[in-house]
């Protein structure tokens, strides 16, 4: 799963193999290993690309399909009322399933 979810992402942000090996200092038949599933990146890689594409690690290794929300530089209000609502959201779809 890691394979597809490396090359979907490179897809998405519109990258060559060429260009992400680039970036992440490392040649480009490492980067299409890791896309045909042949080896996986290692854990540095992994951080490297998780930042890179700002997704989770855990996203990329197939174990979370939660999404992350960058909350730095709000105010601790600001980051109570954003709990609030998603507390509010999941009873209204608790709710709905009743």
């Amino acid at each position: 799963m890691i394979d597809e979810r490396l090359r979907q992402l490179r897809e998405e942000n519109r990258l060559t193999q060429s260009e992400l090996a680039k970036r992440l200092g490392i040649t480009r038949s490492s980067v299409n290993a890791w896309e045909m599933g042949i080896s996986v990146p290692s854990t540095q890689y992994i951080v490297e690309l998780a930042m890179l594409y700002r997704v989770s690690t855990d996203y990329l290794l197939g174990q979370d399909k939660r999404v992350t929300l960058d909350i730095s530089g709000l105010s601790e209000a600001d980051i109570d009322i954003i709990y609030q609502l998603v507390r509010h959201l999941r009873q209204l779809r608790q709710g709905e399933g009743q």
